[in-house]
């Protein structure tokens, strides 16, 4: 039997999946792995925890059930974009990964805004120059740490990284690479003009290639850690966004999909690079061949649901572990207590700094209105409806470009929370729908994957036989009449307090 691994490294996890052919997940694992925060805008990990964690669930999906090593047909890898892991010759991390979460190259960007701000947008679709792309945190680790910088033979993403270990090759893709601030998304190539303003040589980047590509086979060392046949070919999937949007069927003009894992992410598939006139809505290069992404990104999504979680329901959380219970499923079934708008409680998400579409890292979280009278189930809801009223500004900054937006796709962990779910649907007033595999991008990575090794004949062959959609959520009329007002304080408190958080 044929099957496909897929693994996918997360801000906050990596996860790995095997699947058949026709797109049943035969088994999924994944591993938590625990960010460090340095200093109030510094965000790290050992780059050395995302190998272990991969070893560690790929070792877990195949020993799950019947599945043989010697039937995996290929390896698909995506992860997450930005995050910065730099190596020596031998491909050993020689600095902690600088997280895309971290802001400690402020000054860097701000250096780089007069000289390529007119410019960048058309060149790698990103509408504002800030810290969080990695051109900005190497540029931060040249001026801060020479020694480093010197002794940095390349400059990795993380899925650059995970493939290095699995095939020895130093290999990227444009989807991964594009909000590096490094990749002309037009060219196909490093954008020179950055480069030479940070004095960066190109030989420190990885080799490009395209997403969906085989970077390389799998080593007899890598092959022999995993407890898989060497020589399997590894697939480039991308990142975790675009590779998602694959794994949820979004590679046709204009569909729309969203993922709410550590992030809010929008991704709204596009044939061309261009269709946003007032360059506010950052543009991907997409997972498949000849297409683009829309994906306005908030850098807190269902990562505030887990701070809340974690700072204020420790006791319940440490609780439901013994009772083997889902923290989140408790959390959401008392929200579901709590009316509409919360009663006056409002929450602004930006715990790491505001980015689509207010590009404030100096944004912070907020609850505003609450009284003697607000429970701590109010301030749960308060964090699903903040994340939703995110989704909507972004889906309306999406739709000055024309495009018509019929139904969301709503896929990561956030998804699997029904309330959330009709929240969204509720406050964009568009139906939500879910997956049957709602790890889209591991599915992703297996149907790039299947592609590659030649099962099917291309991505939109490979999405018809193996996506099937599980369920459709519409608004609720008198629920969407609530939101419609709570929305609008909600942007109003934005705007009132993004001056503040300037100063």
């Amino acid at each position: 039997m044929d099957l496909l691994l897929g693994i996918d490294i997360g801000t906050t996890s990596v996860k790995a999946g095997v699947f058949s052919i026709g797109g049943e997940c035969l088994s999924v694992a994944h591993q938590d792995y625990i960010l460090q925060t340095p200093a109030v805008d510094q965000v790290e990990i050992d780059a050395e925890i995302y190998w272990r964690a991969t070893i560690s669930v790929v070792k877990q999906v195949l020993g799950s059930g019947n599945i043989s090593s010697h039937d995996i047909s290929g390896i698909g890898v995506s992860s997450q974009g930005e995050t910065l892991v730099a190596v020596d010759a031998l491909g050993n991390p020689v600095f902690p990964a600088i997280v895309w979460l971290d802001k400690r190259a402020q000054i860097q960007a701000e250096d780089l805004k007069p000289h390529l701000e007119n410019d960048v947008y058309h060149h790698t679709g990103i509408p504002d120059i800030n810290p969080t792309w990695t051109a900005c945190k190497i540029a931060w680790l040249k001026d801060n740490q020479p020694e480093i910088y010197q002794k940095t033979a390349k400059f990795l993403l993380v899925q650059d990284f995970i493939i290095f270990k699995l095939t020895g090759r130093f290999v990227t893709d444009g989807s991964v690479s594009s909000t590096t601030m490094l990749y002309d998304i037009v060219s196909h190539n490093w954008w020179g003009d950055a480069l030479d303003l940070i004095g960066l040589e190109p030989e420190k980047l990885a080799n490009i290639s395209n997403p969906g590509n085989i970077a390389g086979d799998l080593t007899p060392a890598a092959a022999e850690i995993l407890g898989l046949p060497s020589g399997v070919p590894v697939v480039l999937g991308g990142m975790d966004q675009a590779v998602g949007a694959v794994g949820a069927g979004n590679i046709v003009s204009e569909m729309v999909s969203e993922t709410t894992g550590g992030a809010l992410a929008i991704q709204v598939t596009l044939n061309r690079p261009d269709l946003d006139p007032t360059h506010q809505v950052p543009v991907y290069l997409h997972s498949v061949p000849d297409r683009y992404l829309f994906v306005p990104v908030c850098d807190t999504g269902g990562m505030a649901l887990q701070w809340f979680r974690d700072v204020f329901n420790s006791a319940e959380f440490d609780q439901a572990k013994k009772d083997n219970q889902n923290i989140y499923d408790l959390l959401t079934r008392s929200a579901a207590e709590v009316p509409a708008g919360c009663e006056g409680l409002i929450m602004l998400p930006h715990l790491m700094g505001a980015f689509s579409p207010e590009y404030n890292a100096q944004a912070r979280g907020a609850y505003v209105g609450f009284t003697l009278y607000h429970k701590k189930n109010h301030f749960t809801r308060a964090v699903l409806e903040a994340v939703a009223f995110m989704l909507r500004r972004n889906l309306e900054l999406i739709k000055k470009s024309g495009i018509e937006i019929q139904e969301i796709r709503s896929t990561g962990g956030g998804a699997a929370s029904r309330l959330w779910r009709q929240i969204k649907a509720d406050v964009c007033q568009i139906p939500v729908v879910t997956l049957k595999n709602n790890d889209t991008a591991l599915m992703g990575d297996a149907i790039l994957t299947a592609v590659a090794a030649g099962f099917y004949s291309s991505p939109e062959d490979a999405v018809l036989k193996m996506v099937t959609i599980s369920e459709k959520l519409s608004p609720i009329p008198e629920n969407s009449v609530i939101y419609e007002n709570v929305y609008q304080d909600y942007c109003r408190l934005n705007d009132v307090l993004d001056p503040y958080f300037r100063r």
